[in-house]
């Protein structure tokens, strides 16, 4: 059975802003905690959107915590990430890209911008 960690537990763990709290994230990680990417999505947004991390920052940052964390295809959070520091574009848009790109799922979109992604 995988232990999963929420966008909670992980903020907590990267902004260190309660120590109580870190510690207990800290301790799970070490542990061996699983990051899902819909965990992942909602971190980048909270980080950008209520902290203001600038996109590279926190592609950059969250990279690091990608090799921190059990995950499936951390390579795809790792694409998709560093996609979303160099673009515009949403998150959840570069990582179906990178899902695209990296382990060749079809993506069906209207979207113009993700389309440019996509083999």
């Amino acid at each position: 059975m995988r232990t999963l960690v929420d966008a909670n537990v992980v903020l907590r763990y990267m902004l260190h802003d309660d120590e109580t709290l870190f510690q207990i994230a800290e301790q799970s990680i070490r542990d061996g905690a699983y990051l899902l990417p819909e965990v992942l999505a909602e971190v980048v947004y909270v980080l950008l959107g209520v902290y203001s991390v600038p996109r590279e920052e926190l592609a950059s940052r969250l990279q690091f915590l990608v090799d921190e964390l059990q995950a499936e295809h951390p390579d795809v959070l790792k694409t998709a990430l560093s996609t979303f520091g160099m673009t515009k574009l949403d998150f959840v848009d570069c990582l179906l890209a990178a899902y695209n790109n990296k382990l060749g799922d079809k993506v069906v979109t209207f979207d113009r911008k993700l389309n440019r992604l996509l083999r």
